[in-house]
C-alpha cells in the first residue's frame, strides 16, 4: 500500500503539518463506537453500523444532533454531547489507545515543522489526549470542527488550522486515515499523506486523492511530509 503517487511536486514548499487524531494518532474509534452505542441503547435509540457509519467525520454538534433525530435518543443534542464527552474522557483516563510510532512521529514532524492539529472531536477531549500522551508542546495550534461552521469532509477545519498557524493551505500538509478526512485536507487544497486505519479504512475513491500513502505512522518522516 505504500507508495507515492506522481502528483504536484511539493518538495520545499511545504512551511507546516496538520495532524488529525481520531483513528491516526489514537485508535479510538473502536471507543466512540462502543461509547455511543451504551448510550444510545440504554436510552431506547437504534445504534447499527449505519449509523456508526454515518457520523465518522461529524463535529460534536453534528453527531449530537445526528442521535437525537436520526437514532432516536430522546435527550437535547447539548446534553447528549456532555454525556458521551464525559465517558470518553473516563474511557481515555483509564486506557489512552495510542496507535504504535505515535510519540515518535508527530516529535520528527514537531522538530522540522509547525504543527497543528484538525479535529473532529470535542477540544476537551483531544485536549486531554495529548496531555496523557505528553505531546502537548508539539503542537502550535489546535482546532475542533466543533468550533468552525462544517465538520470534515468540508474543509472549515484544514483552512481554520492553516489560517491559525499563518500558513497558506497550499502550503500545509495534512496527515489523515479517514476518507472525511482526506477529502476535507484536499478540499482546503492540502497536500494529503494518508495512513489508513485497518478498523475503518478510506475507499479506494478517497485514496485515489491522497498524494502519499503509507502504512503505518513509523513510516512517517518529515521528507514525506515535505514531498522530497
Amino acid at each position: 500500500m505504500a507508495g507515492t503517487r506522481p502528483k504536484l511536486q511539493f518538495a520545499s514548499m511545504i512551511d507546516a503539518a496538520v495532524f488529525d487524531l481520531d483513528g491516526l494518532l489514537i485508535q479510538s474509534e473502536e471507543v466512540w463506537d462502543g461509547v455511543r452505542e451504551r448510550y444510545v441503547r440504554e436510552r431506547g435509540g437504534r445504534y447499527d453500523e449505519e449509523i456508526q457509519r454515518a457520523m465518522m467525520g461529524m463535529s460534536a454538534p453534528e453527531w449530537s444532533r445526528f442521535l437525537h433525530e436520526d437514532a432516536g435518543v430522546p435527550e437535547e443534542p447539548e446534553q447528549i454531547n456532555r454525556d458521551v464527552v464525559e465517558r470518553m474522557l473516563e474511557a481515555y483516563r483509564r486506557d489512552l489507545p495510542l496507535l504504535p510510532g505515535t510519540v515518535e512521529a508527530v516529535r520528527r514532524a514537531a522538530a522540522e515543522l509547525p504543527l497543528a492539529l484538525a479535529s473532529s472531536s470535542n477540544r476537551v477531549l483531544f485536549e486531554e489526549a495529548l496531555r496523557l500522551a505528553g505531546l502537548e508542546d508539539c503542537f502550535r495550534v489546535t482546532v475542533s470542527s466543533e468550533e468552525v461552521a462544517r465538520g470534515k469532509p468540508e474543509p472549515d477545519v484544514y483552512l481554520e488550522a492553516a489560517r491559525r498557524l499563518g500558513a497558506a493551505a497550499e502550503r500545509c500538509t495534512a496527515i489523515e486515515d479517514s476518507q472525511a478526512g482526506i477529502r476535507s485536507a484536499k478540499a482546503a487544497a492540502m497536500r494529503v499523506v494518508a495512513i489508513p486505519n485497518p478498523s475503518y479504512p478510506p475507499d479506494d475513491e478517497a485514496l485515489e486523492l491522497a498524494d502519499v500513502v503509507l502504512e503505518s505512522l513509523e513510516e512517517l518522516t518529515p521528507g514525506r511530509i515535505k514531498g522530497a
